[in-house]
């Protein structure tokens, strides 16, 4: 059994330390807004904090995260009034919208640490892949949030 804190609370789970964290979160905790997208930490669709840092759950197994405070797009916010949220709403962000949790997560942990990027730091920090192309309307959410 292994127990690990997801959103303030925590989850006990039977499952392989090995087991990628996506596959506990979506399948045995059916928080499937972590999406997955190509299993080896490239595209970012999987983006979730670990102890407040954009980690991939993809490639991270669960055995490293026992001790960890983990946060899903979920826990971002319950009603979507997070900043980044509402920045996506009003920058008209998703286009199909599968990639957008993992964009929010990793653009979440970037404001917290530079809460004033550049677009240098949003090209270094969002790392995600987008077939809709939102590169642009993503950068201006994010400048929005940083003018606030």
């Amino acid at each position: 059994m292994i127990t690990l804190t997801i959103n303030g609370q925590n989850h006990e789970v039977e499952v392989d330390p090995s087991t990628p964290l996506l596959w506990v979160l979506r399948d045995k905790l059916a928080m499937t807004g972590t999406k997955f997208g190509c299993g080896i930490a490239q595209c970012g669709a999987c983006t979730v904090h670990i102890n407040g840092m954009a980690a991939r759950a993809c490639v991270t197994p669960v055995s490293m995260v026992t001790d960890a405070k983990i946060t899903t797009i979920e826990g971002l916010s319950t009603d979507g009034s997070h900043p980044v949220q509402a920045a996506w709403v009003a920058h008209e962000v998703p286009q199909c919208g599968y990639c957008q949790p993992g964009m929010m997560m990793a653009a979440a942990a970037l404001l917290t640490q530079k809460p004033n990027p550049t677009d240098a730091d949003i090209d270094a920090a969002i790392t995600n892949i987008c077939r809709c192309g939102t590169y642009p309307r993503v950068r201006a959410a994010i400048h929005s949030i940083a003018k606030t």
